[in-house]
């Protein structure tokens, strides 16, 4: 496991910025009947140690988070900060605010806005922040959907568990930093929930085909079993219609053809089978729907650039985090 040291501190001008260090998340994919598909999504997302952080700032302050981590977490708890990421304005984070940064590249969150600094004393900052590294394929499926920067504004939705990590940020007793990986996951899938929920959210076809009476069946139908001989045929008797009926549909809200999105799933799955398991190459070509490895290996390597067994040497999930996609 890839796990490194996190630090924060305040720091007048000219002072130093902090790394905020990530730990190295490692997906396990989950081939389970009846879970939603966007569940299996946002599972993809696991902290593991160092990333969580609860830290009480007094201005002058500001965090420089490291750069080649997946998504940053911010929610200040009490004050606030301005946040900036890349080349995006600054943005204003109040208390009970939560903000998802998708990476990499530079994140900082200061108590001044770097446009328009101001002088005199100010309140102290009460912040918790997470940062992973997500090396899963089937996780970057929801990396790819994300804006760079996106604020959920204070709601009764995560409040309570904002203000139960806050208690449990403390001191760190055998078996409690595990309690405390899971909450801080909680609170980025919640926040993730509340901001698809938004109006403003720029939900992609995918995300919505779950929802609708014809492509819903089949998107469900496609991630719980997706070792089955699928044809198009068989997964319009999912749906109940018409193979006409379900490509039409199935095109226009997600964006390309049902087998096209069945074989960029399966790919994605396979690739994290390969990293994160001993699974034979044959197994899984069998798992993800393939009689035998020549097929799957061809295909593999149609999506992913590599074969196999290359990918699984370069891009193993104990390997260094390098923050850069394999097969990319």
């Amino acid at each position: 496991m890839c796990r490194h040291g996190d630090q924060s501190t305040g720091g007048g001008p000219g002072s130093t910025w902090p790394a905020v260090r990530p730990s190295c998340v490692i997906v396990r994919v989950a081939i389970v009947n009846g879970v939603d598909p966007i569940d299996d999504v946002l599972r993809g997302v696991r902290a593991s140690g160092a990333d969580f952080d609860r830290k009480e700032l007094s201005p002058p302050w500001s965090l420089r988070f490291a750069e080649e981590v997946s998504l940053t977490l911010c929610a200040p708890l009490r004050g606030g900060g301005w946040l900036t990421a890349g080349d995006a304005p600054p943005r204003l984070l109040r208390a009970g605010d939560t903000a998802i940064v998708r990476g990499p590249g530079p994140v900082v969150l200061a108590d001044q806005s770097p446009s328009a600094p101001v002088t005199g004393p100010a309140e102290r900052t009460i912040l918790l922040t997470g940062t992973y590294h997500v090396r899963s394929a089937v996780a970057q499926r929801l990396l790819d959907v994300l804006p760079p920067v996106l604020v959920v504004p204070d709601s009764d939705g995560c409040a309570s568990m904002r203000e139960f990590l806050d208690t449990q940020a403390g001191a760190c007793p055998p078996g409690r930093q595990v309690v405390r990986d899971r909450l801080v996951d909680w609170l980025m899938v919640c926040t993730l929930r509340e901001w698809f929920d938004q109006p403003e959210a720029r939900v992609p076809g995918w995300v919505r085909g779950f929802d609708d009476e014809v492509v819903g069946p089949v998107l469900r139908a496609m991630h719980a079993a997706p070792g089955r001989s699928w044809t198009l045929a068989t997964l319009a008797r999912e749906a109940r219609v018409s193979r006409t009926t379900l490509a039409d549909r199935f095109g226009r809200l997600v964006g390309e053809p049902p087998l096209t999105y069945l074989t960029q799933w399966r790919m994605s799955m396979a690739a994290d089978l390969l990293t994160g398991t001993a699974t034979p190459v044959g197994t899984v070509a069998h798992e993800v729907g393939y009689a035998d490895a020549f097929g799957f290996s061809a295909a593999f390597k149609r999506i992913h650039g590599l074969s196999p067994t290359a990918y699984r040497r370069t891009c193993r999930t104990d390997a260094t985090c390098a923050g850069i996609a394999c097969g990319t």
